[in-house]
């Protein structure tokens, strides 16, 4: 079976066989095409940008592989701001040894993976190294903010409810189930979001805030935003929903859901009054069948206590939770 080798990253003839016969096959589009040193696209009064790496062993698991957790990745980023991504730059880093038709898979999930996600792959590097048949990707993306939209953490509120679009912890117990050769039948969870954000703001929903719950787990991100916007997080435990799987997985292995990663789920916090509309948009949506209200918003009555996350649990206890300790899970994303 053909392998990358080093003279694939030498810049000649076997370069551009890489290139063309792999990437631009898969990717190609007017932008694309042109092969300059740099892609020209339109633009827009406000932009959003986002870079990032992925480095998950596997490359392929249940639900998906790295090259459409790099797309959804980087269209989640730009989503979580409010805006329509347009643009996506890849660069892969190969390392000799890398299976070509393995490549060759990642490469059309990646196209596929874009092409559901309305973005555009207009500019990719490609470079060959020593190495053991890793494969590594980064990104950047561009996305256009429309006119009026302002989504922050320093827009909670007090009273506004806080929405999570769907069951946490699929893709970390996914990826530690193939490491483990642990069988069962938990997919990943990794999935572009742009349909979600889009529908809630041409509803009109007035969006406070919203995160992409990924590395780290959903109690690190809630925890981040009750820091930075100087309020007072309140969920509950009962509410919290998480895949029956998941839920013996992870209690088999001693590891809470709280904290397991994942690579399709947003937090959104919406004013109380907007409770039902919202989580119905998010509901009739692919990839947010499972949504559910977990808590609210609190204003600190004084400013020692800013910044608390508080779980409250099943059996009538109070939890306090923290940012995420340690390594949770290395190489999810």
């Amino acid at each position: 079976m053909e392998k990358i080798i080093m003279e694939h990253g030498s810049g000649g003839r076997a370069t551009s066989e890489l290139i063309k016969e792999i990437f631009e096959a898969e990717f190609d589009n007017d932008v694309l095409s042109e092969m300059e040193d740099a892609a020209v696209v339109p633009g827009a009064e406000a932009i959003a940008m986002t870079t990032d790496s992925f480095v998950v062993t596997p490359l392929e698991f249940p639900g998906g592989d790295i090259g459409r957790l790099c797309i959804c990745g980087t269209v989640n980023d730009l989503c979580m701001r409010g805006a329509r991504p347009k643009y996506i730059t890849c660069g892969f880093i190969l390392e000799e040894g890398v299976d070509i038709e393995q490549l060759k898979r990642i490469v059309k999930s990646m196209a596929d993976t874009a092409k559901e996600a309305g973005v555009k792959i207009v500019a990719g590097d490609t470079k060959v190294v020593e190495g053991n048949g890793g494969l590594y990707i980064n990104t950047a993306g561009v996305g256009f903010i429309p006119s009026g939209i302002d989504i922050k953490a320093k827009n909670a509120a007090d009273g506004d409810v806080i929405i999570v679009s769907g069951n946490i912890g699929d893709h970390h117990a996914t990826v530690l189930s193939q490491r483990m050769e642990i069988k069962n039948t938990i997919k990943s969870d990794n999935a572009p979001l742009q349909e979600m954000v889009g529908k809630l703001i041409s509803n009109n929903i007035p969006i406070h805030v919203l995160r992409d719950v990924t590395r780290g787990g959903l109690a690190t991100v809630l925890k981040e935003l009750a820091l930075a916007s100087g309020n007072n997080f309140e969920i509950d435990a009962e509410n919290i929903p998480v895949d029956p799987q998941v839920k013996s997985f992870s209690g088999l292995l001693g590891l809470d859901p709280l904290y397991m990663g994942n690579e399709g789920k947003l937090v959104a916090i919406v004013p109380k009054e907007y409770t039902d509309e919202a989580l119905n948009i998010i509901k009739e949506c692919k990839y947010g069948e499972n949504a559910c209200v977990i808590g609210n918003v609190k204003t600190p009555e004084n400013e020692s206590e800013t910044g608390t996350l508080v779980l409250n649990t099943e059996i009538g206890g109070r939890r306090f939770l923290d940012i995420l300790q340690g390594e949770g899970l290395p190489r999810i994303c």
